[in-house]
């Protein structure tokens, strides 16, 4: 060997050796000691993106953390002669930053945080343990910490995956979604069976505020839900064609977080979260004893084709034989992938997915829904106003990590949609507007607040 290239050699050696490079595979230095001293294990991590997410994995699949980031910019201007004046407006709706974790062949956790609109709220947190390898993707699973509860396939599915901008009126309701608790759940082949014991939903700071307030100053203990689904997939073989028959159920009691301890309230802000009013109301509903809610799922697809429907009904029952409050309402739709995509559906989680695009510039989906909420219950008792609504969707899949979605809804309220008292709802015998439905002189069908808007979402996810 020629003396520079000698030279050249050793000093190669001694780099790796002085850097804890590999020679003959062993690693001169292996030892890392976190900030507390304690030495730690070591496991190097690959990246790559997968359809546009940051994803750091070990090569034996054992160890992965990614990232889940999503970003919703909405805007909506509204159309109607209405009895209460609406703004037009723009929102970043949500501003997700999640880090998902795999650790082990038996463990998950994950953080997910909203940032959206200036404001800070916590999503899912929880740690989740497989009885089978993860890789398996079948068996039981034990979860705790704060996620959605098991109830409805619309509340469950991640916003991101969405067919209109926002969730039907019904489900927007009556679905708990996020409460901290515990949650089993049993997925093998065509069966998938969740069951959960959940408590506060800890919500933003105002509902952290009053739960804090009812256990400091009045000593009210937290309230606690059972709440259990269980869907069948009879076509989960099939990527072309599926069923999907479901069905829940919950039983509640009050939680602190409410504004009036011991109580209820159902409201919601008809399809759009930029005009603000709550025309379906109910105000605090006091001296609960329990609520049993119910609910109906059904859907299937073909290639492109898809529909889903889902009935819930909610009873309110009183303290003291006070009788009960009924409510309910159904969503039912229908979308069309238009050039050659597939709808996908996700059997470990019984709900549908990212689609699949037929053209490279993406694909275009036409969707309709029609929806009914009802929070009258009786006259003597709640009267919260009832609606329904018509959405028209047009939405473009660009990508993997962008969607842009157009909708169109027509919303009719009905003379009982108040805001709790606070909206008006027609005229009286002198032609004055009025907010009290006794007053109201228009026939059945035309009392009520009425209005259309044109929505749009800009949506990226990474």
């Amino acid at each position: 060997m020629k003396k520079p290239q000698l030279i050249s050699s050793v000093l190669l050696f001694s780099l790796l050796m002085g850097t804890g490079g590999m020679i003959s595979g062993q690693d001169k230095d292996t030892v890392r000691y976190n900030e507390y001293g304690v030495a730690v294990a070591r496991t190097p991590l690959q990246v790559e993106r997968r359809n546009g997410v940051l994803v750091f994995e070990s090569k034996d699949q054992k160890s992965r953390v990614w990232t889940d980031i999503r970003v919703q910019a909405d805007g909506a201007a509204f159309f109607g002669d209405t009895y209460n004046p609406i703004g037009n407006g723009t929102s970043i709706r949500r501003a997700r930053m999640a880090f998902k974790t795999l650790f082990g062949e038996h463990w998950y956790g994950e953080i997910d945080m909203d940032i959206s609109n200036s404001e800070l709220e916590l999503k899912d947190a929880y740690l989740k343990y497989s009885f089978n390898k993860h890789s398996e993707g079948d068996g039981l699973e034990i979860q705790v910490g704060n996620f959605k509860e098991p109830f409805s396939m619309e509340t469950t599915t991640t916003s991101r995956y969405l067919t209109f901008i926002e969730r039907a009126n019904v489900v927007a309701t009556f679905g708990p979604s996020r409460h901290i608790g515990i949650m089993g759940s049993y997925y093998k082949n065509w069966f998938l069976a969740l069951g959960s014991i959940s408590f506060q939903n800890i919500g933003g700071l105002e509902e952290r505020t009053f739960s804090e307030d009812a256990n400091k100053d009045f000593g009210v203990d937290e309230g606690y839900a059972y709440t259990g689904r269980i869907v069948l997939m009879p076509g989960f073989a099939n990527p072309d064609f599926g069923l999907h028959f479901g069905m829940a159920g919950s039983y509640r009691t009050p939680t602190t977080d409410a504004e009036l301890p011991g109580s209820f309230r159902y409201s919601t802000r008809s399809l759009t979260s930029i005009n603000r009013k709550k025309y379906l109301d109910t105000d605090d509903i006091a001296n609960v004893d329990h609520v049993l809610m119910g609910g109906l799922e059904l859907a299937a697809h073909y290639k492109g084709l898809r529909l889903q429907g889902e009935y819930i009904t909610n009873k309110v029952t009183l303290e003291a034989d006070g009788g009960n409050e009924k409510f309910g309402g159904f969503y039912v739709y229908g979308s069309w992938l238009m050039f050659g995509g597939q709808h996908t559906y996700d059997a470990a989680a019984g709900e549908f997915t990212q689609p699949s695009r037929g053209k490279k510039w993406g694909d275009l989906e036409l969707a309709f829904r029609y929806d009914y909420i009802d929070l009258n219950s009786r006259p003597e008792g709640v009267m919260g106003g009832a609606a329904d609504g018509y959405t028209l969707g047009l939405n473009w899949h660009a990508n993997e990590n962008v969607k842009i979605m157009l909708n169109y809804a027509i919303l009719n309220h009905d003379r009982y949609a108040t805001g709790k008292g606070k909206l008006f709802v027609g005229h009286d015998i002198d032609g004055n507007l009025t907010k009290n439905p006794a007053q109201v002189v228009e026939a059945a069908g035309k009392a009520g607040e009425d209005f259309s808007f044109l929505g749009i979402r800009c949506e990226i996810d990474f």
